[in-house]
Formats: C-alpha cells, sequence, structure tokens
C-alpha cells in the first residue's frame, strides 16, 4: 500500500512533509495500473469467483484502458516531483521520466486493446518501474532539510 512510506518518514522524521506526501502518492498511482493489469490478466478467474472489478463487470476494457492510461499519466507528472521538491537529482528525473514514458506507453496499449498479452506487459512494466524508480530515488537522492 500507500502507507508504509508515511508511516516510515514520520518514524524517521518526526513529522510528515510534502517529501512524504510524494512518496505517499507515487505508490498510490503506481497501485492502480498494477491493479488492474492484475484484474484484466485474470478477469476470467474473479468472475467466476464472483469477485466484481473494474474488468469484470465491464469487459470490453474501455473504463479501465480509461483508468489504467490516466493513473499512469497522473503518476509520472508526480514521480518527477521528487526533484523539483529537492528530493533527487536530475539524474533520478531522467530515469523517472523513462520510466513513466514506459509505464504510459504499455498502459496506452492496454487502453487500445484489452488484451491479455498487453495486460501482461503492463503487469510486467509495473513490476520493474517501482523498483527501478525507488533505486533510483535513493541512489540519487538530495540531503533534506531537518527543518
Amino acid at each position: 500500500g500507500a502507507l508504509p512510506p508515511l508511516t516510515g518518514w514520520a518514524a524517521a522524521r518526526g513529522s510528515l512533509g510534502i517529501e512524504a506526501g510524494v512518496l505517499f502518492a507515487i505508490m498510490f498511482l503506481w497501485q492502480i495500473p498494477h491493479s488492474l493489469a492484475i484484474a484484466s490478466l485474470y478477469r476470467d478467474d474473479y468472475a467466476r469467483a464472483g469477485i466484481r472489478l473494474l474488468p469484470v463487470i465491464e469487459p470490453d476494457g474501455s473504463s479501465t484502458g480509461r483508468h489504467v492510461l490516466s493513473n499512469s499519466f497522473a503518476l509520472l507528472m508526480v514521480a518527477l516531483m521528487p526533484t523539483m521538491i529537492g528530493l533527487a537529482g536530475s539524474t533520478y528525473f531522467v530515469v523517472a521520466l523513462a520510466l513513466g514514458l514506459l509505464l504510459v506507453l504499455a498502459s496506452a496499449r492496454l487502453a487500445r486493446s484489452a488484451s491479455p498479452a498487453d495486460a501482461r506487459r503492463l503487469l510486467l512494466a509495473t513490476l520493474v518501474y517501482l523498483p527501478l524508480l525507488l533505486v533510483a530515488m535513493a541512489a540519487d537522492k538530495l540531503p533534506v532539510s531537518p527543518w
């Protein structure tokens, strides 16, 4: 979930700041394309189990595609913010931009076709995106003011 970065930040810093909010937003927005890719890929299994997820109740994929694409685009924008607020440097910015564009591209493919192959590609993209983004952020972190 998106709450662990908030609790970790609060425990380490003793307060919540914009940095914690940006980390929360990155995790929150990442969950949507990731979860919907899984739900699209296993739509039939969820339907048989009676679990009503967006790809189950709307099998043509148009609404799922809109959600995946809009959240991936929002994630791209939010993931650039650590550089803007002084949390990470320019190397992180370039990595975040490249990863974000790849995620938006994978999301656009799913939005266009709603095929299992494109759902699998998006799932893989989300699985690669988050660890690489966080490693880039940690590797290119800037000192955070104690105030």
